[in-house]
């Protein structure tokens, strides 16, 4: 049995985890001066071939939020794996965005051709009068597949059906003639007996 301090660590440890959960919930990265949290809306899972809004809140060491007209800043995207030096897959334009309490941070609109894992790379230099130092931060993304492709695979799952009741039924035309020709050929049978006993009878 746990003495009452332990049990009290323990809780307290468990309280201090659930504050902190919402906190830790996007990306974030650091330089020694630049603090930076990442994070693709709605729901921090991107899909292939759509539009997505991707933002970043650049913070100045002691907490001052960076706007992008305050940054010369640069966004980058690759496909992993990729070799360095090579040139960028994408390079969208980051725009001004407010998200919460963040104004004017750099944002963009990514559309990533198709599911797998990519890296995007936020550098920036101050402009005039801004006092943070260069930096350069990176992020790795998983990219999911895209509506076009769950549409495509929900209408091949709908064509192969259609195609496995067309067979279905085409097999049970082929057992129907058979046995229609049997009930007739039974049928003819059956009457000519009736009619032979009834011949029989008469004379």
């Amino acid at each position: 049995m746990l003495p009452r301090f332990g049990i009290n660590k323990i809780a307290l440890l468990f309280l201090t985890t659930l504050i902190a959960a919402p906190a830790i919930a996007h990306d974030v990265e650091t330089t020694q001066d630049i603090g930076a949290t990442f994070h693709i809306e709605p729901n921090d899972a991107p899909r292939a071939n759509k539009p997505q809004l991707a933002w970043f809140a650049l913070t100045q060491k002691g907490g001052k939020v960076i706007p992008l007209e305050q940054c010369n800043c640069k966004l980058a995207v690759q496909a992993k794996p990729y070799q360095e030096g090579s040139p960028p897959l994408l390079e969208p334009p980051l725009k001004e965005i407010s998200i919460k309490r963040y104004k004017g941070i750099p944002g963009a609109e990514i559309v990533f051709p198709q599911a797998g894992a990519y890296e995007l790379e936020l550098s920036g230099t101050p402009k005039a009068g801004a006092t943070f130092k260069p930096f350069e931060l990176s992020y790795e993304v998983n990219v999911l597949p895209g509506a076009a492709v769950q549409a495509s695979q929900t209408n091949s799952q709908a064509a192969s059906a259609q195609t496995i009741n067309a067979h279905t039924q085409q097999a049970d035309n082929r057992w129907q003639i058979p046995a229609i020709a049997i009930a007739s050929i039974l049928t003819l049978g059956t009457a000519w007996t009736v009619w032979q006993r009834l011949k029989v009878k008469t004379h």
